[in-house]
């Protein structure tokens, strides 16, 4: 699989969903397409993840000292 960015494999996460939830797949077709979903699944969270940590670094406070903090 080419990795993507996120905005596409996103995308193809939710095609994968509406394909899957067809149903008129063979189950090896399924299999397939659903391996496929889950290497993107993890692809997506690294990304969200690392996006996570960096906002979490350039978080400033009212000094404008940089602090670390946790969203909820």
């Amino acid at each position: 699989m080419k990795k993507k960015n996120f905005e596409e494999s996103l995308k193809r996460l939710e095609e994968i969903i509406e394909t899957l939830e067809r149903g008129d797949l063979t189950l090896e077709e399924s299999l397939e397409i659903f391996r496929e979903g889950v290497e993107l699944t993890k692809f997506c969270k690294e990304k969200i993840n690392s996006a996570e940590t960096e906002v979490k670094k350039l978080i400033k406070d009212m000094e404008g000292n940089f602090q670390l903090e946790i969203l909820p």
